[in-house]
């Protein structure tokens, strides 16, 4: 396989979490989008939207996911949340590697958010409480999302559980 994997989904669906353990299992680079975008910037989300807005944010973001996506294609990328806005972006994943939509329902999203905030990384979309936020999103996403996706997982589901899921789907002939 030398095609990168792409994670997408909602905030706190696992993209990271489950990212670098399939990673390591693989043996390939893992790679964050929002991580990159915040080294090379060395300002976080909240302050690149506040100062550039959210065009500003998307098109750095849209940038750095096909920078990751020329190099190595040994590697499982983590996206942003709403990467999957860009139809180009969607064309893109597509094209270039294998897509797996890390879904859960927005209860769960909301609880993980709610235990791991990380504010200034994940900032409020819409101002309002995050379950509301949260169904809101899903609702809005959960389309783009499946045109992104070649495979659609159950992300709450334990990590490492997820974590098999893609490696079946990876590799049908590996599993039990």
């Amino acid at each position: 396989m030398i095609q990168p994997i792409f994670m997408v989904g909602a905030r706190g669906c696992g993209k990271t979490t489950v990212g670098r353990a399939l990673a390591q299992a693989l043996g390939f680079q893992f790679t964050d989008t929002d991580l990159i975008l915040l080294q090379s910037t060395g300002l976080s989300v909240a302050q690149i939207v506040e100062q550039e807005g959210w065009a500003g944010f998307r098109t750095r973001e849209s940038d750095i996911l096909h920078g990751v996506a020329s190099a190595d294609g040994r590697q499982v990328v983590a996206t942003g949340g709403g990467i999957i806005l860009s139809e180009a972006n969607r064309r893109f994943m597509r094209a270039t590697g294998t897509v797996f939509f890390l879904h859960a329902p927005a209860d769960v999203l909301a609880r993980r958010l709610e235990a791991v905030p990380e504010e200034d990384q994940r900032p409020s979309l819409t101002g309002r409480p995050i379950a509301e936020e949260i169904a809101e999103i899903l609702l809005a996403r959960e389309a783009l999302y499946q045109d992104a996706a070649h495979h659609v997982l159950d992300a709450g589901q334990p990590p490492q559980d997820v974590v098999s899921a893609v490696l079946q789907r990876l590799c049908p002939c590996a599993a039990g």
